[in-house]
């Protein structure tokens, strides 16, 4: 956009260039932040996604045959104690 005013587009051409600037050294450390994050995740023993539903899957399991065995148990000590003595 020019004006009649020589002095205020050299300013809004500086200022569209120190914008640019700015904004590529944004993008430059928003992508350093990233590298740095991604390599502490890496240096960390997290399990993917996948095998935390695995297991979670398998607690589940074993919670539900936890609780089938105790059944079993207390209807063994049931008749244990009908057929005693």
């Amino acid at each position: 956009m020019q004006t009649r005013n020589p002095f205020i587009d050299d300013l809004t051409k500086l200022a569209n260039g120190a914008m640019g600037a700015l904004t590529g050294m944004k993008d430059e450390v928003e992508a350093r932040v990233r590298d740095q994050i991604a390599k502490v995740l890496d240096g960390m023993d997290i399990p993917r996604r996948d095998e935390f539903e695995a297991v979670k899957a398998m607690a589940a399991k074993a919670r539900e045959e936890n609780e089938e065995l105790k059944k079993q148990i207390a209807d063994l000590q049931a008749r244990l104690m009908n057929t005693g003595p």
